[in-house]
């Protein structure tokens, strides 16, 4: 009896030992912390209407070496045919009649309203553009933009 109770003793002992080893190998010793991507803001503004009733803020972020125009939470225009974010070179893009050499195409506009983000090629200058737009390609129609500040 004795001899059985020393036996159940040392495979609990061991039993301990090894749940003990292989929980420790199994939690690592040091803790990772995940980096969330830091953004910065280049330039802001606000959407005023042209054509239509276009409000809200944008800003243009660099993220991970990418730039973006992210339309904010208040974002908010007309449905429409055909609408795109553009860049445009002036301060105030006209109302209709935009020049093909006077804008860039970002994207098509993605909803009506809400937070939204449009990536901007690496080969495009900023300092070459001084609004962001809400444009209707198929009346050639500013339905709202907006001046970049910083």
């Amino acid at each position: 009896m004795k001899a059985y109770s020393l036996t159940l003793l040392g495979l609990a002992s061991i039993l301990t030992l090894s749940s003990q080893l292989t929980l420790s190998a199994m939690q690592p010793s040091q803790i990772v912390v995940a980096q969330a991507s830091q953004s910065s803001t280049i330039a802001s503004g606000s959407f005023v209407a042209a054509e239509q009733p276009t409000q809200g803020m944008f800003r243009i972020v660099m993220e991970n070496r990418q730039r973006y125009l992210e339309l904010g939470q208040t974002f908010k225009t007309n449905r429409g045919p055909d609408l795109y974010v553009i860049l445009y070179r002036t301060d105030a893009p006209p109302p209709s009649g935009l020049r093909t050499q006077d804008y860039i195409i970002l994207g098509r506009l993605q909803k009506l309203n809400g937070a939204q983000r449009y990536a901007i090629p690496a080969n495009v200058n900023l300092a070459n553009y001084r609004a962001a737009a809400i444009w209707c390609r198929r009346f050639n129609a500013t339905f709202g933009y907006g001046k970049l500040g910083s």
